[in-house]
């Protein structure tokens, strides 16, 4: 019998062994969010399992657990029979010299840069300022547009409202922008949605080794949303002031069940008027991308982005002249615009991007990247002329504006290419990360483009004098307004007392100046070497690029007209590791933009082929900093000391006689100081801050008056803030959440006229969150410039001042599952 019951209990042991079962659930470290379709195997039977949508899983088996999962840290620990939690850290995957798998942590900063060094490392590792926005930052504030969102970032300031910005004092000449570290072209004019963008990252300085014609003060680099290995989905519906009407969605991940195939979808449709008179846009966007990882040593993304606008261009609110040098900002109310009825701009963009890397060994990799991009722009304005009008004897008329007509459209294909080998090796005790490469980037400007203006004044034969100055007086028919006799105007003046918004159309006009668009091919080849290499503390960043320029007016004509320049662009930089937290760095760059490759948008101008003509914008950065994370890498800091130096900048003379003149401006000089702080202070409470200090000055200029003089639209003191605090799930508050924020700017200078000053600001934003516990939907109420300030974001001249909203308010509905 004794026997008998100990073969039973053997049996029965036997049995509990085999059938042991391990539960337990999986989240992610830094959101303690559960993921789903994580891959958990038990190394000495095999059995293997994935978790659910909650991250839970369960399993048969006991010893050590591996546990994987794609944009994750593998983890082995020993099984448990109770139900445990493990959790996941991301890591930047290898593979990733651009990024193919997508971000999945949820902070306001953000711990790695691509675009920087084409290559995965750290941003503390980076010898070079680097402020990012976050989608996280984004969506808490509520920025449905660009500029919303990248004014958090520190020294950039919205110029106007266009997406034109001044970055450390110097305003961007390139036209587009750089969208996952590849350049594009298209005049912004209407500002684009943030729904795709994970997140916004400014890199500071003329960096010209990494990008083609990079600006001096800065580059801002979008970094689209990109598939992730784990499925989520999210639709979002928001409305607000200004008749604002918007809907989102962003689904992602995996299409098999070994995760090889991933894709992300995002789309959003926006309807908004403005506090600007006759001001609206309609704006859809849709971009699919796809993920191919087939094995550890490939990966290939692909990514189309469609962009439809149709909107209104707003060129700014006008007050009257100032008389005695006094000038009243708040004599014409905010609403205020020169445009009229019918006007229009239309602006359509594709881009389809292709990323392929490959790993031949631990050692050895190759990458490379193509971007196709189409724009197409379909313009009809009224628009000042950038003067009061005169009356017969020629003297100004302040309660007048002078205004042009303009209709305008083009046509432009844009091919980039980005290839180079990477290649990790040892010298002694020096570790190397190595690349070489070859970078194209070709602007091609179709045939068929063309731009129509009405302007100038009629002659007493009918005819129209296109110049904006009035000449002998006995020539020109007259007309009356306000009891000034005055002469008579091709396009009606806009009377500042009596605002008409009638309709209006091409055939009130007589279109005196017709011009056909020249052609053009605008191609910059570049072949490059950066080493980054790591001894003991040190990180030593050197590059070297040799940049070829070729610009072609009437392209594929009988009179092309050929400007070749060529450049070599060095780059220096170290970082020192004072402790794991805490980085110390310098770094030395150098810029060079060939001005045909300038921007048309206005204060600076390039028009082709005059623009081409100019010696080359050359800059360079010389910059001291220091990078600290905290609270277990939760919460990062970055500062930095830097002087910008600039010559050959390419102006817009500001004449009204010949507006399309451009002149040089000798040279300019920015030095400041800047930090940023972002991150988690608690697991409920996260901050945004940045502050800037600017002191930019003309160096040099053909107009002697203006040397040591400030820069134009730029603020020597500026800051933002936004902070969000979830009240804690015991207190009496749970459920709830509280954003608040500020910007504050100092005193700008305007563009052209210097004769009055914009006056500093402080604006105040807040937010309420509700999220149910254990729910998917989150309700927000956001208020911007809460206390209804005015103020001025920035101005060119009397005609053209750029006011910031009044008082508004949105609401959004975000379901996720």
């Amino acid at each position: 019998m004794k026997h008998l019951l100990s073969l039973f209990f053997l049996i029965i042991g036997i049995n509990y062994g085999q059938s042991q079962v391990i539960k337990g659930q999986i989240i992610a470290f830094d959101t303690k969010e559960p993921i789903a379709k994580v891959n958990i195997k038990v190394l000495q039977s095999g059995k293997e399992t994935i978790t659910d949508q909650y991250g839970n899983f369960s399993l048969e088996g006991e010893g050590i657990l591996e546990i994987t999962s794609t944009g994750y840290k593998t983890q082995r620990i020993t099984s448990s029979s109770d139900f445990f939690t493990i959790e996941l850290e991301t890591t930047l995957n290898e593979l990733q010299t651009v990024e193919i798998v997508g971000r999945a942590t949820k902070k306001y900063n953000s711990d790695y840069s691509f675009a920087a060094t084409k290559t995965a490392v750290l941003n503390k590792d980076i010898p070079q300022s680097i402020a990012t926005v976050t989608k996280e930052l984004i969506a808490d504030k509520g920025a449905f547009y660009l500029a919303d969102a990248v004014k958090m970032a520190s020294g950039v300031i919205p110029a106007s409202y266009y997406n034109q910005y001044t970055i450390r004092g110097i305003s961007q000449n390139e036209e587009g922008q750089i969208i996952n570290g590849m350049r594009t072209r298209q005049y912004y004019f209407l500002q684009p949605l943030t729904n795709n963008i994970e997140r916004v990252e400014v890199i500071k300085g003329p960096s010209s080794a990494t990008f083609s014609s990079a600006d001096p003060g800065g580059s801002i680099n979008l970094v689209t949303k990109k598939p992730l290995a784990t499925d989520r989905k999210e639709v979002s519906l928001s409305v607000g002031s200004f008749s604002t009407l918007r809907g989102t969605l962003d689904f992602t991940g995996p299409l098999n069940d070994s995760k090889t195939l991933l894709y992300r979808v995002n789309a959003a449709y926006q309807e908004a008027k403005s506090y600007r008179d006759l001001v609206s846009n309609k704006s859809f966007l849709i971009s699919p991308s796809f993920s191919y990882i087939p094995n550890e040593k490939t990966a290939i993304n692909t990514e189309l982005i469609i962009s439809d606008m149709t909107g209104t261009l707003d060129r700014g609110q006008p007050i009257f002249g100032a008389v005695a040098g006094v000038t009243n900002l708040k004599q014409t109310p905010i609403s205020l615009n020169l445009g009229a009825s019918g006007d229009y701009f239309k602006s359509k963009e594709m881009i389809l991007t292709t990323n392929f890397v490959h790993k031949f060994n631990s050692k050895i990799g190759f990458n490379a990247t193509y971007m196709k991009q189409t724009w197409t722009e379909d313009l009809q304005e009224h628009r000042t002329t950038n003067a009061f009008a005169v009356d017969i004897n020629n003297k100004p008329v302040t309660s007048l504006a002078m205004m042009q007509f303009v209709q305008r459209q083009q046509y432009w294909d844009i091919d980039n290419l980005s290839a180079f080998f990477n290649f990790d090796y040892k010298t002694g005790k020096l570790n190397h990360k190595l690349l070489v490469g070859y970078d194209l980037s070709s602007w091609n400007k179709n045939k068929g483009g063309g731009q129509n203006a009405a302007r100038g004044y009629v002659l007493k034969d009918g005819t129209v004098a296109g110049s904006f100055i009035l000449a002998n007086a006995s020539n020109y028919q007259t007309t009356t307004v306000n009891g000034v006799v005055l002469p008579k105007p091709n396009v009606s003046f806009f009377d500042l007392n009596n605002p008409s918004y009638a309709m209006r159309s091409p055939e009130d006009y007589i279109l005196n100046v017709r011009t056909a668009l020249p052609s053009a091919l605008t191609a910059t080849n570049a072949l490059y070497i950066q080493d980054l290499i790591q001894w003991e503390k040190f990180t030593f960043l050197l590059g070297l690029r040799k940049e070829w320029f070729e610009d072609i007016t009437n392209y594929e004509s009988n009179n092309e007209l050929t400007v070749k320049k060529s450049a070599l662009l060095p780059r220096v930089g170290v970082t020192y590791a004072v402790n794991q937290a805490v980085n110390v760095y310098t770094t030395y760059l150098e810029g060079y933009q060939p001005q045909s490759n300038t921007t048309t948008l206005m204060p600076q101008t390039g028009s082709l082929p005059a623009g081409s003509l100019f010696d080359p914008l050359e800059s360079n950065l010389k910059e001291l900093g220091l990078k600290a994370t905290f609270f277990a890498s939760k919460m990062s800091f970055n500062a930095a000391i830097y002087e910008i130096n600039q010559r050959n900048i390419l102006m817009n003379a500001n004449d009204p006689v010949h507006p399309d003149l451009l002149v040089t401006r000798g040279a300019e000089r920015s030095r400041g100081f800047e930090c940023d702080l972002a991150g988690y202070i608690t697991p409920d409470w996260q901050i945004n801050v940045s502050y800037s200090y600017i002191d930019a000055k003309i160096t040099n200029d053909r107009n002697t008056s203006l040397i040591g003089a400030r820069k134009q639209n730029t603020p020597k003191n500026s800051a933002n803030l936004w902070t969000r605090y979830n009240f804690a799930s015991d207190s009496a508050l749970k459920d709830l959440g509280i954003g608040f924020g500020l910007q504050y700017q100092s005193s700008k200078i305007p563009w052209f006229t210097r004769d009055f000053t914009l006056p500093d600001f402080t604006v105040f934003d807040a937010a309420l969150y509700y999220k149910p516990n254990k729910s998917n939907m989150q309700i927000a109420l956001n208020a911007g410039n809460l206390f209804n300030k005015t103020y001025w974001l920035g101005a060119q001249n009397y005609l053209r001042l750029f006011p910031g909203a009044p008082r508004n308010y949105s609401l959004t509905v975000t379901y996720k599952f």
